[in-house]
């Protein structure tokens, strides 16, 4: 019974669950934010350039 009240009161799992939610927050604002501006650079012939340049 002592094991279960353990189980119970322990708030690691928790922490570590929200610790995944945030980097999965972060992961999807940066990969917007990537195709955003790709999309961007496309538009301004950037991409053009460094095709050019390599």
């Amino acid at each position: 019974m002592k094991l279960i009240a353990r189980f119970f009161k322990n708030n690691s799992g928790a922490t570590a669950i929200e610790y995944g939610l945030i980097a999965a927050l972060v992961a999807v604002a940066v990969i917007g934010g990537v195709t955003t501006l790709g999309a961007e650079a496309e538009d301004t012939g950037v991409s053009t350039e460094i095709a050019r340049a390599n």
